[in-house]
């Protein structure tokens, strides 16, 4: 068994832009445009980015709820990408996703126990006599009272239905959940409880986890290794010590000054971005990020920047990293 557990390769989703009487393509909104990374087996992968940089998008289509347009993604070598529908049926409890808004991805009409139990069933994981209380000890370990089982999603708090969708994900008993903004809609302390349910199931089940947030203080305490994105792009990756202690790229060290830090008396120095996020329907020139940047220069509007190894695993794109 690989000490990887997922291996992404120059993964690309572009969205066809359609016009006129007979919906004629005539562009492409570039949502992903060229995404590689691994993740270790039992690690947790941070993907952080402005709102429409296309990092849902890559969780989305590695779980095959979008269609990729091109690239690689080898789940313990196989190729997630190229699976028929009896392949990828057989291995969907192998990685899970939980989703931004829980009350959305939870039905209404159905109790909390069946909503963890009919995927169980579906893929009968487990015996089928087994299953009641295979149900209530998968929802003991989320933290969730078992009377809550015939309870409906909408008798729940927002954490409470956050708990319900991790205890779904954990009952099919998976090796690498996609996790997508599973805190930004909760409060402070709710957040924290998740946070730290999520990293004691990971401990006690061996879990990998895809984090996909863009809230750098959580990933900073979740996260082994953290990838930033930029208009489809991944423009700095490194472990998450060497990220925040030393940043490479403009666009990281910009995101990092708005991180507020819990001392009155440290004044930070907040980096400003000018302009707009570009559409990635009609991405500038260059390094996608000239538009914006403040050390921008005219190789920037001309060239794009290697993406390229600066020492101990610490990857950047950006022409004037030292």
């Amino acid at each position: 068994m690989s000490d990887t557990i997922l291996n992404v390769k120059n993964l690309v989703k572009h969205y066809p832009i359609k016009a006129g009487l007979f919906k004629k393509t005539v562009g492409h909104v570039k949502s992903v445009d060229g995404v590689s990374f691994s993740i270790p087996r039992g690690k947790t992968f941070g993907l952080v980015g402005e709102s429409g940089c296309g990092k849902t998008t890559v969780g989305r289509t590695l779980l095959r709820l979008t269609e990729p347009t091109a690239g690689e993604a080898f789940l313990d070598g196989k190729d997630i990408f190229k699976m028929n529908k009896k392949e990828l049926k057989k291995a969907r409890p192998r990685f899970q996703m939980i989703f931004q808004d829980p009350y959305a991805s939870l039905n209404p009409r159905i109790p909390i126990g069946e909503a963890i139990k009919e995927p169980v069933r579906e893929h009968a994981l487990v015996p089928r006599e087994e299953l009641p209380d295979y149900t209530l000890k998968t929802m003991r370990e989320c933290g969730i009272p078992e009377f809550f089982a015939q309870r409906y999603p909408h008798e729940f708090s927002g954490g409470q239905r956050q708990r319900i969708c991790i205890a779904r994900a954990l009952a099919m008993k998976p090796e690498l959940i996609i996790a997508d903004e599973p805190v930004s809609a909760l409060d402070m302390s709710i957040q924290a409880q998740i946070i730290n349910l999520m990293k004691d199931l990971q401990e006690e089940h061996g879990l990998s986890y895809l984090f996909i947030s863009h809230d750098l203080s959580v990933v900073e305490y979740l996260s082994d290794e953290v990838a930033v994105m930029y208009l489809g792009n991944i423009v700095e990756r490194a472990s998450k010590e060497e990220l925040f202690k030393n940043p490479l790229h403009p666009y990281t060290k910009a995101l990092l000054s708005a991180v507020p830090v819990p001392d009155p008396e440290r004044k930070m120095q907040r980096i400003i971005l000018r302009g707009d996020i570009p559409s990635p329907a009609n991405p500038p020139k260059g390094c996608k990020f000239h538009t914006r940047c403040p050390y921008a220069e005219a190789v920037c509007a001309e060239q794009e920047p290697v993406y390229r190894d600066y020492g101990g695993g610490h990857y950047a794109a950006c022409h004037f990293v030292s």
